[in-house]
């Protein structure tokens, strides 16, 4: 700063006098009078911005300041009178911006505020960062849907539970009617004095005091609230809050389905080098410590690993002969028949188990106990062995790795959402006599009223059995196989146990059994309403015991799915699981005859009809809006503007398509403009190690 140039200090005079620079003429203009010093120091324009300075060098003029030959010193005080400099801003510019920055700061807070609350926010943290982001997938998924059945329950809770409650002994029938007496007959409650192991067997198998109570369809009436200020139709509700729940689980999976689609969608694609995705993009920047790195290479590694065996394979598949390719393809149509063979092999023993389990329902004791989880015993053994021979098969069929990955989990997602038909199939074929009204057991009621006095409530304490089935073997894998393998991986240094290893900590599989689960709460929602707060409760216990067994038995599987579609690929498996059991209310809404023993249904020809029995009931004015709600003259301009927003947001999306696909490309052309670059300077590289010993030898 002792070298400093009279420039600088005429500055500071200037500065003085006037508070701002922007006030005085540029130094150019001032030191036009003084030859000298315009031959000491090249011109350069003070007062103007960086961005100035920028335009000015584009068009030829006095260059900004980084590329100035000024001395350091004063390029430090040009930096910081520039700096000083303040806009020109009006009042309302500056009030608006003030206003933006309270709103991001207020949006930032209430963020905060709200992640402190958030589920299990540290664990998913701390699991994210010891496991990486694909562990952490499996309970994020697991977080939404204990989310989900809760928010469902308060609204089952509040338009079905509560209302039922209140209303139970001030409303009247909505039908009065009577059927055959044999039809009317149902006393579930206990009689006399009950053993106490008897009600840990009833907790269990859904039977005696809990059979009528509020946890099955059963026990809620046709009640009519009717008064002058206020009315509530029971029946109307419990069908309507169905369809809404149904609903609202449809759209929140819609909604996440489409954020994994976005990310899915920005992280994916081959067009721009999967490679250099891999290399470039796919660290976890959540791990810590050099246990999670270790692993988060050893993960990185194996996806390159099958990058590279996918391109092999692909070469040595185009290199096939006709010969060659007819006994590969023959080989994976053997395999395909025989994993189908095994997958027909479960459904015929879930038919059998639950036929057997239908005919033996009224034993005593333990023994009915048994025959009343027989169903659940044979799908879960169905649900363990099966996709275990399938997995045996997939890497015989010689696929991909990845598709090696995809067919097996399409076979177990086929086996545990079908096996849960077969049982409902089983149950329904019984309950209408095969479909045949004329058979004598149901020709009285239309159902089959021997054996089922109220078969909605039998359906719902088969989904109550597979949820709390599913919980205990969960408990039972984790106490008696887990932890004691654990524990001799641990202490014993046997060859084969150390081969053998701990537990692999299997991201799709563990995800799959959350669907089955969620899958068997929707199709028993409406026949078990309070199934929705068990699966919240079941959930939460899964999710530490699920966090236990990671921290202390497992390993996280070296060989992963591709994090990129994993997560939408569950959210497609679990929407089927939703179509599966909105087929199930379909049907029992529409085609079955309700029990006329039991239920807000009891005395209509079916679920449905409570709904143009309403319809009739209301005035004039609301019946003629609703018609016209559901006449052409609504639904066809509806229809067309459906269709108008449709093509703009296709259109849409295909421009951004084609911009994405434009993008990817120049991409690709820099890619290989830089690989060209490369070996030209490798090339002169070898080329001047070439000429040097040369020129050596001749000197």
């Amino acid at each position: 700063m002792d070298s400093d140039p009279r420039g600088l200090s005429m500055l500071y005079d200037d500065t003085e006098g006037n508070g701002y620079l922007g006030d005085q003429p540029s130094l150019r203009s001032r030191r036009a009078s003084s030859p000298e010093s315009n031959q000491n120091h090249p011109q350069f324009n003070w007062s103007s911005t960086p961005a100035e300075n920028d335009e000015e060098d584009s068009s030829g003029m006095p260059r900004d300041l980084r590329s100035s030959p000024l001395p350091m010193a004063l390029k430090r005080a040009v930096r910081q009178v520039q700096q000083m400099q303040v806009p020109v801003v009006s009042s309302r510019e500056s009030w608006r911006r003030n206003k933006a920055k309270s709103l991001h700061k207020l949006k930032d807070s209430i963020r905060g505020f709200l992640s402190f609350f958030a589920l299990w926010s540290k664990t998913l943290q701390k699991i994210g960062g010891n496991f990486g982001g694909g562990v952490q997938s499996f309970f994020l998924f697991l977080r939404f849907l204990v989310v989900l059945n809760f928010v469902s329950f308060l609204l089952i809770a509040g338009f079905v539970l509560i209302p039922s409650i209140i209303f139970r002994s001030v409303g009247t029938d909505l039908v009065n009617s009577t059927g055959p007496e044999e039809c009317m007959q149902y006393d579930p409650n206990p009689q006399g004095l009950v053993l106490f192991y008897n009600y840990f067997l009833d907790l269990l198998s859904g039977t005696g005091f809990m059979e009528y109570s509020w946890m099955f369809y059963g026990y809620y009436n046709n009640t009519l609230v009717d008064d002058r200020n206020f009315s509530y139709n029971i029946p109307l509700a419990y069908l309507f809050t169905a369809f809404f729940y149904f609903a609202f689980c449809f759209i929140c999976i819609i909604a996440r389905m489409g954020t994994a689609a976005r990310v899915a969608v920005a992280t994916g694609g081959r067009a721009v080098g999967n490679y250099s995705m891999i290399v470039f993009t796919s660290w976890d920047y959540g791990c810590l410590g050099d246990q999670a790195t270790n692993l988060k290479q050893k993960n990185i590694h194996y996806r390159l690993q099958v990058d590279l065996e996918e391109e092999s394979l692909k070469k040595r598949a185009a290199a096939l002969t006709t010969k060659q390719k007819v006994i590969l393809y023959s080989l994976r149509v053997f395999m395909s028949l025989l994993s189908f063979g095994f997958i027909i092999g479960a459904f015929y023993g879930i038919f059998l188990a639950t036929e057997f389990s239908q005919k033996n329902s009224g034993v005593q004791g333990i023994l009915g106990l048994i025959y009343e989880y027989l169903p659940s015993i044979v799908i879960t053994a169905g649900n363990f062995l099966v996709p275990l021979l399938c997995d045996q098969i997939a890497l015989v069929e010689r696929y991909a790795p990845s598709t090696t990955v995809i067919v097996a989990l399409l076979r177990a997602v086929f086996l545990r959402l079908v096996s849960l038909g077969v049982l409902l199939f089983t149950l329904w074929s019984q309950i209408t006599c095969d479909g045949d009204a004329n058979d004598v057991k149901c020709m009285l009621c239309q159902y089959n009223y021997i054996g089922y006095k109220c078969w909605e409530t039998r359906i719902g304490q088969e989904m109550y059995k597979l949820t709390l089935f599913d919980l205990l073997i969960n408990i039972a894998v984790l106490i008696l196989v887990e932890f004691p393998r654990r524990m001799v991986v641990d202490n014993w240094s046997c060859k084969l146990v150390q081969w053998v290893g701990r537990q692999e900590f299997v991201v799709p599989a563990n995800v799959l059994g959350l669907v089955y689960g969620q899958t068997v709460v929707w199709t028993g929602a409406l026949f078990c309403p309070l199934l929705p707060l068990i699966n919240t409760v079941k959930f939460i216990i899964l999710f530490y015991f699920k966090k236990i067994t990671l921290f202390h038995n497992c390993r996280p599987a070296l060989r992963t799915f591709r994090s990129t579609t994993s997560a939408f690929f569950f959210l497609v498996v679990l929407l089927f699981g939703w179509g599966l059991a909105t087929v199930v209310l379909v049907y029992s809404v529409a085609e079955i005859r309700p029990s006329m023993a039991c239920g807000p249904f009891r005395f209509f020809p079916n679920m449905w009809s409570i709904v143009p029995t309403t319809f009739a009931s209301l005035s004039e004015t609301t019946r003629e809006f609703l018609f016209f709600i559901g006449s052409q003259a609504f639904s066809i301009p509806l229809c067309v503007l459906s269709g108008v927003v449709l093509c703009y947001f296709v259109a849409l999306a295909s421009v951004y398509g084609n911009s994405v696909a434009l993008l990817r490309a120049q991409l690709k052309l820099e890619g290989r403009d830089k690989q060209f670059l490369v070996k030209q300077i490798e090339m002169l590289g070898q080329q001047l190690h070439i000429s040097k010993p040369s020129a050596g030898a001749e000197d």
